[in-house]
């Protein structure tokens, strides 16, 4: 297990979050549990090129943080489920802007074709945003309001 960064070493909270839901998996693992519950290999097929020491780490890491919760069956064989808690369902706004951006990024930043494969349906309702905003213009430093250091 990795060491929780529960006080970022930035002072900032976004630094926290993406020490608890960043890595190229887990926000694959969250937004698939957004449409209900997994088994294990359902969640394999689901991201193939992951391998299955990683999905179990990365999964038992969601668990400690909270966010999953792993139902255990006593049948043989044995039968494990994954269900998203209320605070990861917190993150689904989350999630689908992080698909509409990456879309929107592919096709109109990178003008690559969409993608054949898309983000299934069934795992999060789509939010359609409107088309003139797909990819939200970069606002210039002065006008983002920051923080203030102490």
């Amino acid at each position: 297990m990795r060491p929780k960064r529960l006080e970022p070493k930035s002072g900032c909270a976004v630094e926290l979050t993406v020490s608890i839901i960043g890595g190229v998996w887990k926000p694959l693992i969250l937004f698939h549990l957004l449409g209900g519950k997994k088994r294990f290999m359902e969640l394999a097929r689901l991201i193939p090129n992951a391998t299955q020491r990683m999905l179990t780490l990365q999964l038992r890491e969601l668990e400690s943080d909270g966010l999953l919760t792993r139902h255990i069956f006593a049948e043989v064989p044995p039968k494990v489920e994954y269900e998203v808690t209320p605070l990861a369902k917190s993150l689904a706004p989350v999630m689908l802007s992080l698909r509409d951006w990456g879309e929107g990024y592919r096709t109109d930043q990178q003008k690559l074709p969409a993608l054949q494969v898309d983000c299934p349906r069934e795992a999060a309702p789509r939010h359609k945003p409107e088309k003139a905003a797909s990819v939200p213009a970069i606002p210039e430093p002065d006008q983002i309001a920051m923080p203030v250091a102490n």
